[in-house]
């Protein structure tokens, strides 16, 4: 399994990005995804989820501002970020696990991150 995110940089306050999170070795569809993020000093946090029924969850940080998403045909998951603010930065990592793995916290599989900075 192999997990790839690209779309991270520098952005300032009230801007947008989005990042993508291309999938091999498991297909998306069949998979509970999900979006986390770790700021330096800081613990790791759940962004969002999306999984394999579809059901998604979001932060409470987040709502309202980041949109999680799949596209099944090109395998890759997607999270745009609207409105962030400085307290948005930090490394964002795509993971993949099993339908059960989205509800128990446990994620097999991890990209490497791409990292997401607003001043």
């Amino acid at each position: 399994v192999q997990l790839v995110e690209s779309g991270g940089g520098s952005v300032q306050a009230g801007g947008s990005l989005r990042l993508s999170c291309v999938a091999s070795g498991l297909t998306v569809r069949n998979y509970c995804m999900g979006w986390f993020r770790q700021a330096p000093g800081k613990g790791r946090e759940a962004v969002a989820t999306i999984n394999s029924d579809g059901k998604i969850s979001y932060a409470d940080s987040v709502k309202g501002r980041f949109t999680i998403s799949k596209d099944n045909a090109k395998n890759t998951v997607y999270l745009q970020m609207n409105s962030l603010t400085p307290e948005d930065t930090a490394m964002y990592y795509c993971a993949a696990g099993s339908y059960v793995d989205c509800y128990s916290g446990s994620w097999p599989s991890w990209g490497q991150g791409t990292q997401v900075t607003v001043s």
